[in-house]
């Protein structure tokens, strides 16, 4: 099998960047009968951003134990995690501190029962009170039609490797 780099088109190995931690996230790709996926807009410290739900690994937690914590949190399903997609194989700084290197694992997610979330239809459909706060943080939730999620979906750069990857993995 041949290596592949997954690593953007502008990712460079030269960095000048000090880095002091990294932190390992995980996130899940949940698909409805409808063969639609489920993202989640957030608001967090001025910034928009469209990624999977998904969220930070704590101390004790193995990496499905996350996922299925962080669904809960975000979305109230109960889930059972699937398959393993992707794990971050290149360097990445985090989005939302530039001296934390960034893990990602991605995994299918499956709802354990009805999926009753509520859902937005319009990309960052905030209420007023919701992004009041510049350094707050909010999210809601939408569907994406199979057929209309794109890498430009969704803004991390690791996401769009992952939706790269499931597009390829489906239309052979």
């Amino acid at each position: 099998m041949e290596a592949t780099n997954n690593a953007p088109a502008d990712f460079s190995t030269e960095r000048e960047i000090t880095v002091d931690s990294f932190t390992i996230r995980v996130y899940g790709i949940l698909m409805d009968d409808k063969r639609r996926v489920l993202l989640s807009d957030e608001f967090i410290r001025g910034d928009y951003f469209t990624k999977f739900p998904g969220g930070g690994m704590e101390f004790g937690e193995g990496t499905r134990d996350c996922l299925r914590r962080e669904f809960m949190e975000e979305t109230g399903l109960d889930v059972t995690i699937g398959d393993h997609i992707y794990t971050t194989d290149y360097f990445q700084i985090s989005a939302f501190n530039k001296k934390n290197q960034i893990v990602s694992i991605y995994y299918y997610a499956h709802a354990n029962g009805p999926i009753n979330v509520v859902t937005k239809t319009t990309p960052f459909d905030f209420t007023p009170e919701q992004v009041s706060d510049p350094k707050g943080q909010s999210e809601v939730l939408r569907w994406v039609e199979w057929d209309e999620l794109t890498e430009e979906t969704v803004n991390l750069p690791i996401d769009k490797i992952v939706v790269r990857m499931l597009k390829g993995a489906v239309e052979k």
